[in-house]
This record gives structure tokens, C-alpha cells and sequence, in this order.
């Protein structure tokens, strides 16, 4: 754990990153993203790790106006095969981003915190559940926290995350 999350621990237990985003993997993170390679969704559901007692696959949700301009969530596209592969469900409707946030990629970390409140809603019980929440990048993992504080008022009982790519530390 980081000093961070020593200090004030997030909602989430744990977070796998498949790859550290930096050249040439953001590169092909933004190609996914922005330039609509959706078959680069596939070799990043490949790389990723999940834990051993999943009980559901959960898509980081985007808020449909941006889901609207964009034309496709990339975390879904990489949740659907991961999914598929191994056999487990994959939540898709239920958890929804109820907040049309600014983009969060030009934003301090407290500035992304105090954004993201309030951002997501669950309209499904998921007592005792096991949740993997499936994203393309992690920075500082405001979105990942306030998304695992939603899942466990609605009685998750773990949520993990498992992301392609987790930006680099600063020294």
C-alpha cells in the first residue's frame, strides 16, 4: 500500500494493474479510448488478473451523455471478453454514473475527490458479493473509491479492482 492509502484507506481492498501507464501502453490505452480500436479491448482483457472468489464483473460506468458522445464505454469492452472467458456475470445495467462529471484528467487529486461525489448509484443488493470492477486506467483512484463506496452501501462485502494500466507513482 501506498502512503495514502496507510493514512486514509480507500473503500476498495485491492487494486491489479496489468501495465504501468507509460509509452508505448498509453499509446494504445488512448487508441482504445479515443480512436475507437476496439480490438485492442480484448489483449487488455487477457493481461488482466483477477481474484480467485469473483462473484461479479462490474464495468466502471459512464455517464450516458459522455457514453453518447464517445459511442462505447472501453471498460466494458474490456469487462465483456474477460467476463466471457471466465464464466462470470457481468453487470452492465444496474450500476449506473447518475453525475455528468467534468473530465477528471486535468484534475488534482482533491479536486477529482470532490467531483466525483455522489457520482454513481446502485439499484441492485449485492449482500456478501465479491465485486471486480474493470477500468482502463487508474491515477489516483478517486473514481475506483467512490464507485466501491457506492457497491458496498449496496452490501458488497469486497470490491477489487483490476485495471490496464495504473500511472506512475510520483517521486
Amino acid at each position: 500500500m501506498c502512503g495514502r492509502c496507510l493514512s486514509a484507506a480507500p473503500a476498495f481492498e485491492a487494486t491489479r494493474a496489468a501495465f504501468e501507464y507509460a509509452f508505448p501502453l498509453n499509446v494504445l490505452v488512448q487508441a482504445l479510448k479515443y480512436r475507437h480500436r476496439l480490438s485492442l479491448a480484448g489483449f487488455f482483457a487477457s493481461r488482466l488478473t483477477l481474484p480467485a472468489d469473483v462473484d461479479l464483473i462490474l464495468p466502471m460506468p459512464l455517464h450516458p451523455r459522455r457514453l453518447a458522445g464517445r459511442g462505447f464505454n472501453q471498460a466494458m469492452e474490456i469487462a465483456r471478453p474477460l467476463a466471457r472467458a471466465r464464466g462470470l456475470p457481468l453487470e452492465l445495467l444496474k450500476v449506473v454514473r447518475v453525475r455528468d462529471t467534468p473530465a477528471q484528467a486535468q484534475l488534482g487529486r482533491e479536486e477529482r475527490v470532490r467531483n466525483l461525489r455522489g457520482a454513481f448509484a446502485c439499484d441492485r443488493r449485492l449482500d456478501g458479493m465479491c465485486v471486480v470492477v474493470i477500468d482502463d486506467v487508474m491515477t489516483t483512484g478517486a473514481s475506483l473509491d467512490e464507485l466501491a463506496r457506492c457497491l458496498k452501501a449496496s452490501g458488497a462485502a469486497r470490491v477489487e479492482n483490476c485495471v490496464v494500466a495504473r500511472t506512475p507513482t510520483p517521486l
